[in-house]
């Protein structure tokens, strides 16, 4: 399986709960901040819900 670099672009103040816990889910927290993943299905739904707030990069 190949990797998603996740980067948050936007912050989630004013954002609804959900979105908030699905960020923190991720592993991010603030604007500018990066994780890695593998891409799963998990990952992707999660990503989608919060698409707005995200930059994401896949790596080989």
């Amino acid at each position: 399986m190949g990797k998603l670099k996740i980067t948050q672009t936007k912050s989630v103040i004013k954002r609804p709960e959900p979105q908030k816990r699905t960020i923190k889910a991720l592993g991010l927290g603030r604007p500018h901040s990066v994780v890695v993943h593998t891409d799963t299905p998990q990952i992707r739904g999660m990503i989608r819900a919060v698409a707005h707030l995200l930059k994401i990069e896949e790596i080989k």
